[in-house]
């Protein structure tokens, strides 16, 4: 399942980029992530739960940056496994920043998403309609903790990170 999309944010590419390539910055912006550790400079361990429906997994997910091209893009794999192997996530990852001028700065992220197991039974649309919702999500709280500093209100909690 493909899933791209796009939010624009207030902020210089590069300091963009510098927030958006910190683990302690993104952690609390992706929904449902309840922990990440670094590993190494290109690998981190996280765990993210999500609900489909009636259906709520908890994935311990890693995740190898693949390719870094500061301050334009940064390719990724993700993958994981349910605690009890119910499901299985895999996706192959990009993420480009485009300065739109000095003070403005878009985000495009594209990711080609395989899920087998349980979640895999639901319906493509399902799926890509809680996708959509979570990009959203994360766009609006990149934003705020980008514009708003790292205590941005109405955020939830700083997921434990790790090193």
């Amino acid at each position: 399942m493909l899933v791209e999309g796009s939010f624009t944010v207030e902020a210089p590419r590069e300091e963009v980029w510098r927030c958006i390539t910190d683990p302690a910055v993104m952690a609390p912006c992706v929904p449902g992530c309840e922990a990440i550790e670094t590993v190494d400079s290109r690998n981190y361990k996280a765990r993210v739960k999500v609900e489909f429906g009636p259906i709520k997994a908890s994935f311990n997910l890693g995740v190898e940056i693949t390719e870094e091209n500061p301050p334009d893009s940064v390719r990724s794999i993700t993958r994981g496994e349910e605690g009890s192997r119910a499901s299985i996530v895999s996706a192959h990852n990009l993420l480009q920043l485009v300065a739109l001028d000095e003070k403005r700065t878009e985000i495009r992220y594209r990711s080609e998403v395989s899920v087998v197991g349980r979640l895999g039974k639901f319906g493509l649309g399902m799926m890509r309609k809680k996708a959509d919702q979570l990009g959203k999500q994360f766009g609006d709280r990149f934003t705020a903790r980008l514009i708003g500093g790292v205590q941005a209100e109405g955020l939830p909690p700083q997921a434990d990170v790790g090193s």
